[in-house]
Protein backbone atom coordinates (compact mmCIF):
# COMPACT_ATOMS: atom_id res chain seq x y z
CA UNK A 1 0.00 0.00 0.00
CA UNK A 2 1.31 3.57 -0.91
CA UNK A 3 2.16 5.55 1.80
CA UNK A 4 0.55 9.34 2.28
CA UNK A 5 2.20 11.98 0.11
CA UNK A 6 5.10 13.80 1.73
CA UNK A 7 5.60 10.96 4.48
CA UNK A 8 8.26 9.35 1.77
CA UNK A 9 9.71 10.83 -0.70
CA UNK A 10 10.77 9.19 -4.26
CA UNK A 11 14.31 10.46 -5.44
CA UNK A 12 14.10 10.16 -9.27
CA UNK A 13 17.71 10.68 -10.43
CA UNK A 14 18.02 10.48 -14.69
CA UNK A 15 19.97 12.12 -17.17
CA UNK A 16 16.99 11.80 -20.04
CA UNK A 17 15.13 15.28 -19.39
CA UNK A 18 12.34 13.26 -21.53
CA UNK A 19 11.80 9.94 -19.29
CA UNK A 20 12.52 12.10 -15.89
CA UNK A 21 9.61 14.60 -16.62
CA UNK A 22 7.46 11.85 -17.45
CA UNK A 23 8.34 9.61 -14.87
CA UNK A 24 8.00 12.45 -12.09
CA UNK A 25 4.86 13.71 -13.50
CA UNK A 26 2.91 10.16 -13.48
CA UNK A 27 3.94 8.96 -10.00
CA UNK A 28 3.26 12.66 -8.95
CA UNK A 29 -0.55 12.00 -10.52
CA UNK A 30 -0.59 8.74 -8.38
CA UNK A 31 0.03 10.71 -5.06
CA UNK A 32 3.84 10.39 -4.59
CA UNK A 33 6.14 13.20 -3.39
CA UNK A 34 9.08 13.09 -6.04
CA UNK A 35 12.43 15.02 -6.17
CA UNK A 36 14.11 14.82 -9.67
CA UNK A 37 17.63 15.15 -10.59
CA UNK A 38 19.70 15.40 -13.81
CA UNK A 39 22.42 13.52 -12.43
CA UNK A 40 24.11 11.88 -9.40
CA UNK A 41 26.43 14.91 -8.26
CA UNK A 42 22.98 17.19 -8.07
CA UNK A 43 21.29 14.55 -5.87
CA UNK A 44 24.13 14.01 -3.44
CA UNK A 45 24.68 17.68 -3.17
CA UNK A 46 21.15 18.16 -2.13
CA UNK A 47 19.93 14.89 -0.39
CA UNK A 48 18.71 15.16 3.16
CA UNK A 49 19.18 11.33 4.87
CA UNK A 50 16.89 12.56 7.17
CA UNK A 51 14.10 12.29 4.45
CA UNK A 52 12.70 9.07 4.42
CA UNK A 53 11.97 7.51 0.64
CA UNK A 54 13.79 5.26 -2.07
CA UNK A 55 16.46 6.34 -4.86
CA UNK A 56 15.41 5.57 -8.27
CA UNK A 57 18.36 5.29 -10.39
CA UNK A 58 19.24 5.48 -13.47
CA UNK A 59 22.04 3.19 -14.52
CA UNK A 60 23.93 4.81 -17.37
CA UNK A 61 24.95 8.30 -16.88
CA UNK A 62 27.81 10.71 -17.66
CA UNK A 63 29.91 11.38 -14.86
CA UNK A 64 28.79 9.13 -11.99
CA UNK A 65 26.15 6.41 -13.17
CA UNK A 66 24.11 4.67 -11.16
CA UNK A 67 26.31 1.74 -9.82
CA UNK A 68 29.34 4.24 -8.82
CA UNK A 69 26.60 5.63 -6.77
CA UNK A 70 25.55 3.03 -4.98
CA UNK A 71 28.72 2.20 -4.66
CA UNK A 72 29.69 5.67 -2.89
CA UNK A 73 26.60 5.54 -0.92
CA UNK A 74 26.81 2.32 0.76
CA UNK A 75 30.24 3.61 1.76
CA UNK A 76 29.33 6.51 3.38
CA UNK A 77 26.73 4.27 5.20
CA UNK A 78 23.52 6.06 3.29
CA UNK A 79 21.10 3.14 3.07
CA UNK A 80 18.23 4.46 0.91
CA UNK A 81 17.18 2.03 -1.07
CA UNK A 82 17.92 1.95 -4.28
CA UNK A 83 15.58 0.99 -7.30
CA UNK A 84 17.51 0.44 -10.91
CA UNK A 85 15.99 1.65 -14.09
CA UNK A 86 17.58 1.02 -17.38
CA UNK A 87 18.38 1.03 -20.84
CA UNK A 88 21.50 -0.29 -20.91
CA UNK A 89 22.82 -2.31 -17.87
CA UNK A 90 22.74 -6.36 -18.77
CA UNK A 91 22.80 -9.37 -16.93
CA UNK A 92 26.24 -8.72 -14.76
CA UNK A 93 24.72 -4.81 -14.29
CA UNK A 94 21.74 -6.18 -12.45
CA UNK A 95 23.33 -8.72 -10.95
CA UNK A 96 25.94 -6.47 -9.57
CA UNK A 97 23.25 -3.88 -8.11
CA UNK A 98 21.06 -6.92 -6.50
CA UNK A 99 23.82 -8.17 -4.88
CA UNK A 100 25.10 -5.27 -3.82
CA UNK A 101 21.68 -4.36 -2.49
CA UNK A 102 19.20 -3.02 -4.97
CA UNK A 103 15.48 -3.61 -4.35
CA UNK A 104 14.91 -4.28 -8.30
CA UNK A 105 16.79 -3.42 -11.15
CA UNK A 106 13.65 -2.40 -14.41
CA UNK A 107 15.40 -2.53 -18.20
CA UNK A 108 13.41 0.61 -19.86
CA UNK A 109 10.99 0.76 -21.46
CA UNK A 110 8.81 -0.95 -18.20
CA UNK A 111 5.17 -1.15 -16.49
CA UNK A 112 4.79 1.87 -14.61
CA UNK A 113 2.70 -0.46 -12.11
CA UNK A 114 6.09 -2.59 -11.53
CA UNK A 115 7.81 0.90 -10.84
CA UNK A 116 5.57 1.38 -8.39
CA UNK A 117 5.10 -1.93 -6.59
CA UNK A 118 9.11 -1.77 -6.40
CA UNK A 119 8.50 2.06 -4.68
CA UNK A 120 6.64 0.86 -2.12
CA UNK A 121 8.22 -2.35 -1.59
CA UNK A 122 11.28 0.31 -0.95
CA UNK A 123 9.46 2.99 0.86
CA UNK A 124 8.62 -0.16 3.39
CA UNK A 125 12.08 -1.63 3.59
CA UNK A 126 13.05 2.18 4.22
CA UNK A 127 10.85 2.67 7.02
CA UNK A 128 11.72 -0.52 8.51
CA UNK A 129 15.38 0.10 8.86
CA UNK A 130 15.02 4.01 9.95
CA UNK A 131 12.92 2.83 12.72
CA UNK A 132 15.71 -0.28 13.25
CA UNK A 133 18.00 2.42 13.75
CA UNK A 134 16.22 4.46 16.10
CA UNK A 135 15.66 1.89 18.27
CA UNK A 136 19.31 0.61 18.46
CA UNK A 137 19.88 4.88 19.02
CA UNK A 138 17.50 4.71 21.90
CA UNK A 139 19.43 1.34 23.14
CA UNK A 140 22.86 2.58 23.10
CA UNK A 141 21.77 6.00 24.69
CA UNK A 142 19.89 2.88 27.96
CA UNK A 143 23.18 1.29 27.73
CA UNK A 144 25.37 4.03 28.11
CA UNK A 145 23.38 4.69 31.59
CA UNK A 146 24.89 1.26 32.95
CA UNK A 147 27.42 1.41 35.78
CA UNK A 148 30.76 -0.05 34.37
CA UNK A 149 30.06 -3.57 36.32
CA UNK A 150 26.74 -3.61 34.64
CA UNK A 151 28.08 -2.80 31.46
CA UNK A 152 30.50 -5.97 32.55
CA UNK A 153 27.69 -8.47 33.11
CA UNK A 154 25.90 -7.54 29.98
CA UNK A 155 28.23 -7.89 27.71
CA UNK A 156 29.52 -11.23 29.03
CA UNK A 157 25.84 -12.55 29.12
CA UNK A 158 25.84 -11.13 25.22
CA UNK A 159 29.00 -12.61 24.20
CA UNK A 160 28.02 -15.96 25.70
CA UNK A 161 24.12 -16.70 26.00
CA UNK A 162 24.55 -20.22 26.85
CA UNK A 163 26.07 -19.70 30.11
CA UNK A 164 23.85 -16.84 31.91
CA UNK A 165 23.31 -18.69 34.69
CA UNK A 166 23.84 -16.25 38.03
CA UNK A 167 25.93 -18.84 39.54
CA UNK A 168 27.96 -19.05 35.86
CA UNK A 169 28.31 -15.07 35.16
CA UNK A 170 29.22 -15.01 38.96
CA UNK A 171 32.11 -17.68 38.67
CA UNK A 172 33.41 -16.07 35.39
CA UNK A 173 33.43 -12.72 36.64
CA UNK A 174 34.57 -13.44 39.84
CA UNK A 175 31.37 -12.00 42.02
CA UNK A 176 28.53 -13.54 44.05
CA UNK A 177 25.60 -15.16 41.80
CA UNK A 178 23.37 -12.44 44.57
CA UNK A 179 25.20 -9.74 42.95
CA UNK A 180 25.02 -11.04 39.61
CA UNK A 181 20.88 -11.13 40.29
CA UNK A 182 21.48 -7.45 41.56
CA UNK A 183 22.94 -6.25 38.52
CA UNK A 184 20.83 -8.05 35.83
CA UNK A 185 17.93 -6.94 37.35
CA UNK A 186 19.16 -3.06 37.11
CA UNK A 187 20.58 -3.94 33.29
CA UNK A 188 16.80 -5.10 32.17
CA UNK A 189 14.96 -1.87 34.05
CA UNK A 190 17.61 0.42 33.20
CA UNK A 191 17.64 -0.94 29.48
CA UNK A 192 13.74 -1.41 29.53
CA UNK A 193 13.39 -4.89 28.86
CA UNK A 194 11.99 -8.32 30.39
CA UNK A 195 14.50 -10.54 29.73
CA UNK A 196 18.10 -11.82 29.18
CA UNK A 197 16.78 -13.11 25.96
CA UNK A 198 15.55 -9.41 24.72
CA UNK A 199 18.88 -7.80 25.65
CA UNK A 200 21.01 -10.91 23.37
CA UNK A 201 18.13 -10.35 20.89
CA UNK A 202 19.06 -6.42 20.85
CA UNK A 203 22.61 -7.19 20.69
CA UNK A 204 22.00 -9.25 17.34
CA UNK A 205 20.90 -5.52 15.46
CA UNK A 206 23.07 -3.47 17.79
CA UNK A 207 26.53 -4.37 17.19
CA UNK A 208 27.54 -1.22 19.30
CA UNK A 209 27.14 -3.42 22.74
CA UNK A 210 29.92 -5.58 21.90
CA UNK A 211 31.97 -2.46 21.46
CA UNK A 212 30.77 -0.12 23.82
CA UNK A 213 33.82 -1.46 26.82
CA UNK A 214 36.28 -3.39 26.33
CA UNK A 215 36.03 -6.51 28.57
CA UNK A 216 37.92 -9.41 28.21
CA UNK A 217 35.42 -12.77 27.76
CA UNK A 218 37.74 -15.56 27.60
CA UNK A 219 36.25 -18.20 29.41
CA UNK A 220 38.17 -19.65 32.11
CA UNK A 221 39.83 -22.97 31.85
Amino acid sequence: MMLPEGQSTVFLVDDDDRIRTSLARALGKRGYDVKSYFSAEAFLDAYDVTQPGCLVLDYGMPGLNGLELQKHLAETEFSIPIIFISGQGGVPESVQAMKAGAVDFLEKPFRQSDLVACIDTAFSTDLETRSAEKNVKTARTKFEKLTAREKEVALFMIAHPSTTSSKEVGRQLNISPRTVDHHRARILEKMSIGSVAELIDLSGSAAFLQSAVSVDFDLQS
